[in-house]
């Protein structure tokens, strides 16, 4: 029985007493109070690589809408990712011609609420009885100095992909710890040249962060849209320190490994030119389609200590209403809408998209147990970005990805390679105000 058929009764309940209310107004529609019942609605999703399961979903849930809502309708355009940045800050620019709701990636919140394009929904989000059971990094994820700007509509974490095979053959044990991790990484290059034992990229950040969430380190502290770099901090430089060891002829070649990001990494793994990989719950598919299929397993990536789980980046999506709408309710309604319980258990049904919903999460997890490592993983503890608009200038800037390539090829050490991560941080921190 599929995940969404398992929630939709008790679902639906809440969907009728939730969502189907006008939702309360607040001080931020800047649209002279406008706020009509009737009319289209514009909306604008990420186009997936292959996007008709999603479409399926979304279409089941606009004609919910326009069912609840008489003379309301909704036309969903579906965009690349690559291009959201422009045509959305354009959107912002532009209030005749922007769309009413829109996903938009997690990463982004404090750049758009910064740039006036959100509207604040906190009244609206925090009275919703689907939100109780929202993932807490997930909610993380739409707030911006105690203000919620959208709602979260999946999230993706990674984990350690391993090669049973390999293991088997080699007589290994799945490491317990990082340093554990790092020997038999070493282990695996030792007995097999002709693999990586645990492919690594330098310019993979997401991959590389939990080495320094392990050992105690932050990108940066602060609260109330101020922030500091602690990339430099002596816990940081541990784990900094553990990732980039793991770059050299005894695993993964710096000549070559230097240059990778998460995508090489994953694409390396499922070709069997390595003994492990941290990858996404949305690598599967790729490792499935791969020369490794039948032939690999998947586990937390252990932390520091024996049987600790190392913080991982909590990535995914949401969606939000424009601060520009002259829907308030509507758009607001449809935002649930598509967020929902019932939603997102049909997302990951047909996508695979990895629900915000505690609740919902451990129902997938009985459903799919290939998913169970990465709910395990949420379930321990994520990371977040600073929830600050310089953020999207420090990734575009590749600070981090920067600082990691510089200890690898030898150019600079870790302490001065963060010392000067920190330092073009803190600028972009400090202009961000």
């Amino acid at each position: 029985m599929k995940l969404a058929a398992r929630l939709a009764a008790p679902v639906a309940a809440l969907a009728l007493a939730g969502l189907t209310a006008c939702a309360p107004q607040t001080s931020d529609n800047s649209s002279a109070g406008e706020d009509e019942k009737t009319g289209t609605l514009r909306v604008w999703l990420f186009q997936e690589v292959s996007n008709e399961p999603k479409q399926q979903v979304v279409d089941k849930v606009v004609a919910a809408f326009e069912k609840a809502h008489d003379g309301a309708k909704a036309k969903v355009e579906y965009i690349p990712v690559e291009t959201r940045a422009q045509r959305i800050k354009a959107a912002f620019n532009d209030p005749e011609s922007a769309p009413d709701v829109i996903e938009y990636g997690n990463t982004d919140t404090a750049g758009y609420v910064k740039d006036g394009g959100l509207a604040d929904v906190t009244t609206e989000f925090n009275g919703w009885s689907d939100a109780e059971s929202s993932d807490p990094t997930a909610k993380t994820s739409v707030t911006v100095e105690g203000k919620v700007y959208g709602a979260p509509f999946f999230v993706g974490v990674r984990a350690l992909y391993y090669r049973t095979d390999v293991f088997e053959e080699l007589g290994l044990e799945v490491p317990k710890t990082l340093d554990q991790l790092a020997a038999t990484a070493k282990q695996i290059r030792a007995a097999k040249p002709d693999l990586y034992g645990l492919v690594v990229g330098g310019a993979y950040t997401y991959g590389a962060m939990p080495f320094v969430w392990a050992n105690g380190g932050e990108i940066a502290e602060g609260k109330g849209g101020s922030y500091a770099s602690t990339i430099d901090s002596a816990a940081a430089r541990k784990g900094i320190e553990a990732y980039t060891s793991l770059f050299g002829d005894d695993n993964c070649p710096a000549a070559k490994c230097a240059g990778m990001g998460g995508n090489d990494t994953v694409t390396a793994f499922a070709a069997g030119k390595a003994g492990m990989a941290i990858g996404g719950d949305f690598s599967h598919a790729a490792v499935e389609a791969g020369k490794v299929k039948g032939r690999y397993a998947v586990v937390p990536l252990p932390g520091v200590k024996s049987g600790s789980v190392a913080p991982a980046f909590a990535g995914g999506n949401n969606v939000g209403v424009l601060k520009s709408t002259k829907h308030r309710t509507l758009a607001v309604d449809l935002m649930k809408r598509l967020t929902s319980k019932e939603t997102q258990g049909e997302l990951f049904d047909a996508m695979g998209f990895l629900p915000t919903y505690t609740d919902v999460r451990a129902e997938a997890a009985k459903e799919e147990p290939f998913i169970e490592p990465f709910v395990k993983t949420l379930s321990s503890g994520t990371k977040f970005v600073p929830a600050s608009s310089a953020w999207a200038q420090i990734d575009a800037s590749l600070v981090l990805p920067t600082m990691f390539q510089e200890v690898v090829s030898g150019k600079k050490d870790v302490a001065e390679a963060s010392e000067d991560a920190a330092k073009q941080m803190n600028d972009a921190f400090g202009s961000a105000g």
